[in-house]
Order: C-alpha cells, then structure tokens, then sequence
C-alpha cells in the first residue's frame, strides 16, 4: 500500500478537484501550501495555520539540516511532533537552495557554505534522501538542480539530465514506507526538454511528481508553454506539485492545465511588507490612504485580522514596526490564498471552473512586477 495517493474526484478541462491521502490526513485538491522553511511560517505558529485551515505546511530540509539538526528534531519524534504540527508536511529537498546560494556542483551532489557560521556543507541525493526521512515528512523531494531563467539551453539540458540522474539515486536509497517520494521535472521554458524531463521522471515510478525550474525569472506566458509540455507526460492518477508559485493567476493558470498543488512565501513574505491580497485586488496597507479607513483589510474576509481590526489600526502598527501587525496580515493574506484554492476546487466540482477564472480575471497580486515592497 503506498502511504501517499490521489483520488480523483472531478475534472473540467485539464482542471482537477482531487484529494491526496496521506499517512497524517486527506488533503483537498487543489491546494496551497504555506511555507514554513524553518519548521515555523514566519510570524505564525500552528495553532494559527490550523485556524486558517491550511491542509498542508511545507518545510525546508536544507535550513533544518543545519539548525537545528535532523537527527535532534528525530529524537524529538520528527516534524510533526517537533512543531505540534498534526496535519500533513512536505519536505523540499535543499534544490531551491542549490539555486539561491550557487554551491559548488558535481556529480556527487552540492557542496555550499553554511548560511550561519560558514562551515562547508555537502548535500548528495542520498543525504537529502536521508534527512528527509529523519525528518518523517509524508512526502519528500528529490534532490534537483534549479537554474535561474534564461539560461543556454545546454545548460538547462545539463541540468535536467543530471537531476534525472540523482532522482534515480534518491529512489535506490529511499527506505521509509510511511513516507513518499516525489520526483522533480526540470527542462527550463523550452518544451521538448520539459517533455523529455517530464516522461523520463515518470518512467521511474514515483508517487507523486514537482515541476521545479519555474518562477525563476520566466514570463508568465512561458511558463504556461512549460506547463502545457510536460502535464500530460506525468501520469493523470497521481499529483502534480508546482513548487514555488504562489500568485493568484499563476495558480489558476496552473490549476487550468493540470496542476494540484502549490508553495511559495510570496503571501507572507508580502505581508511583511503590508501588501494585503484580496478578492478585489491587492494594495499597500501603508499608503495614506488608510490612515482613517475603519474597513476590514478585506470585507468578505472572516480571518482573525479582518474580524477584529480595521485597516486604520494596522496600518498603524506597520508604521511603528510592531510584529503584531506582520502577524496579522500573514494569517489573511494565507487565508486568501488557501480560500482562493478552496475556491477553485468547488468551481471544478461544479463545472464551474472555467467561469470562475473568466471572472476573477486579473484581479490580486502577480508575482512579476507586483510593485514595491516597501
């Protein structure tokens, strides 16, 4: 039996309304996940994730290799034990980080400089493998090579082959049953190395699959061509994770062709910076414009933000630097994106899905060029 596997419950187009099961509870399809690099999202803790509703978390294997260890948070009866965390995770497998920190590549694997004292750190396929399963995530990532966009196609060529080349190492050394392994599809924006990547990745027998290498500095038009390559190459009955997109259109253009799920910090990392997403669009909370505004950050909103204070007063507190106000406009703008999903996934229940995109239009925050963040 494997410990991780979707089910399939409508379809309108490539759309699909599914739900992944997993050995910590059912997750609704399509679906965001909250980044939580640290084993914590920014600002928020698990009682706050769960009043948001948020199905899933994700967290990140290359920071909790380094700090606090993964053989002490092991010992501390894994991820979910360790965050009081009792719904679903997803490790990411440190490839984001071979991208951000530009280690020293081999075919052994990456060797990086600690982000915190220095030290020289090796991560093999196999050690990512390795942490992930001390960790006790439900699902884990193989370990991949991520290029920023564009980049010479050999290059991108180099890096899909050599990511196959380590997905196949990961899967020989995976060895817990109550964990799944997805597979990771690369391939830039060019479409034959997407498909190529995409049906190479699926031959090897993975439970589930990410489409890694996008929102790297590609146009969202490209993106979609990627997305419209390699999606029918992975198999229908299992799940597509689309990793690090977290813009609304970038979602729903996704979901359009296929895709299941979803991470990016984009939500709270905006927040930070008061901009507020809603369903009539995102603005800066910090303008002057709101200085006297007694609304909600968003009317039809119910989060423990929009519930209680007005813009005015939060506003207010982003101005002075209180952690109180990043706290709070975290939790809406990840309640946006986890009802927005929710949104979708009823719209495809209902045939109604192509309808709901049509009208939600170009409304919210576009991750390219959303404007200053400060």
């Amino acid at each position: 039996m494997n410990p991780v596997t979707w089910t399939r419950q409508a379809q309108e187009g490539a759309a699909r309304a599914g739900v992944l099961h997993t050995p910590h509870g059912d997750v609704p399809t399509p679906v965001f996940m909250p980044v939580g690099t640290r084993a914590s999202v920014k600002g928020l803790d698990a009682a706050d994730l769960e009043r948001l509703d948020a199905p899933i978390m994700l967290a990140n294997t290359y920071h909790l290799m380094l700090r606090p260890g993964t053989e002490l948070i092991q010992q501390m009866g894994g991820l979910h034990e360790f965050m009081a965390w009792r719904r679903p995770v997803l490790t990411d497998s440190g490839g984001y980080q071979v991208f951000s920190l530009n280690p020293r590549i081999s075919e052994e694997g990456a060797v990086f400089r600690s982000i915190y004292d220095g030290s020289k750190v090796s991560l093999t396929p196999e050690e990512a493998v390795l942490h992930q399963e001390r960790l006790g995530a439900d699902i884990a990532m193989v370990l991949d090579i991520c290029l920023a966009l564009p980049s010479p196609i050999q290059d991108l060529e180099e890096a899909s082959e050599r990511t196959l080349r380590w997905s196949r190492r990961a899967l020989a050394a995976h060895r817990r049953r109550d964990q799944a392994l997805f597979g990771i599809v690369q391939g830039g924006v060019d479409p034959d190395l997407r498909r190529r990547s995409a049906r190479a990745t699926a031959e090897l027998g993975f439970l589930g699959f990410g489409i890694g290498g996008l929102s790297v500095g590609e146009s969202a038009a490209d993106r979609n061509l990627a997305l419209e390559a390699c999606v029918p190459e992975l198999p229908p009955h299992l799940p597509r994770y689309l990793m690090g997109v977290g813009d609304s259109s970038g979602m729903l253009d996704a979901i359009a062709r296929g895709v299941d799920m979803f991470d990016c910090v984009w939500p709270t990392r905006l927040a930070r910076h008061g901009k507020v997403l809603g369903w009539n669009g995102d603005y800066n909370l910090r303008a002057g414009a709101y200085a006297h505004d007694e609304r909600p950050l968003d009317p039809g909103c119910d989060c423990l933000a929009c519930g209680r204070y007005t813009r005015s007063y939060l506003r207010h507190l982003l101005r002075v630097g209180e952690l109180t106000a990043k706290r709070l406009v975290s939790i809406h703008n990840l309640t946006y994106a986890t009802r927005l999903m929710a949104t979708a996934r009823r719209a495809i229940l209902d045939g109604e899905f192509n309808r709901f995109r049509g009208e939600f239009g170009g409304t919210g925050v576009s991750q390219q060029g959303s404007g200053t963040l400060v």
